[in-house]
């Protein structure tokens, strides 16, 4: 088991005039995130020189391209180009040394390396369309070419775009197609119901009918009962009136007999 600061001190003591080889020990001893991360800055700042080369590499390139693309065939242009393929090739190789030197840091420093990496790529790829312009026997061939090609690719795109809008039209279509069967469907359902509801309401039209006959022929023979009570009342009075009658007219005759007898 060691004492790490122990250690530590000795490789202070020790290597304390190099840190950056103080940080590197300490990190491939003690794995110690600080140290980590003063050994990240210092992958960093190999980074950075890498990417102010290849800057100014590029920079010359590019005035080299375009001075190149004015001579004419001849020992001058050769000896440009010559110059421009080897100034590519160092391109390349820096842009492969940022690569691996980018994919060795810390996530953190990682994605903008990375990020700036691809832009960097995709300008020496136009920096090698450019030379290959330049270095081809008839640039304005080549010119012509580039023309075409990228007519051709906006033609497809176009064509793509008209693609994708017909599409677009084609699903709307559909949508509309059955947003209408859909409404064709519930217009349907709608008047089945509205028939239902008219069979429904004739039906009660039926029974309400059949209803008011039977109540006009109970009012028909409420009617008559009444009548008929009302001649029997005037049976009854009439009754009474004439029994009455006959019960004076008796006892009237009645008084007149014990009269009679009792005068003689």
């Amino acid at each position: 088991i060691f004492d790490k600061s122990l250690i530590g001190k000795i490789l202070r003591s020790q290597l304390g005039k190099k840190k950056h080889l103080f940080d590197y020990f300490c990190y491939s001893i003690f794995c110690d995130p600080v140290k980590c991360e003063s050994r990240n800055s210092l992958m960093s700042d190999v980074f950075d020189g890498y990417e102010r080369h290849y800057c100014e590499l590029s920079t010359n390139l590019t005035r080299k391209c375009n001075s190149a693309s004015l001579l004419s065939h001849g020992d001058d242009k050769k000896g440009k180009l010559g110059e421009i393929k080897s100034g590519v090739d160092e391109a390349d190789v820096l842009i492969r040394k940022m690569d691996l030197e980018a994919r060795s840091l810390q996530p953190s420093a990682k994605a903008a390396c990375l990020a700036k990496l691809r832009e960097y790529k995709s300008d020496l790829n136009q920096l090698k369309k450019e030379f290959k312009r330049v270095s081809s026997p008839d640039a304005n061939q080549s010119a012509r070419e580039e023309l075409m090609e990228s007519g051709m690719a906006d033609l497809h795109s176009v064509s793509a775009d008209q693609r994708e809008r017909l599409a677009m039209s084609v699903e709307r279509l559909d949508q509309s197609s059955d947003r209408i069967r859909e409404s064709r469907r519930t217009m349907i359902e709608t008047e089945e119901l509205g028939v239902s509801i008219l069979q429904d309401l004739s039906q009660q039209r039926q029974t309400l009918l059949h209803s008011h006959s039977k109540l006009h022929g109970v009012d028909e023979a409420i009617d008559k009962s009444k009548k008929v009570l009302t001649a029997m009342s005037r049976r009854m009075t009439r009754n009474k009136w004439i029994v009455t009658s006959v019960i004076v007219a008796l006892i009237l005759a009645i008084i007149l007999i014990i009269s009679f007898k009792l005068s003689h």
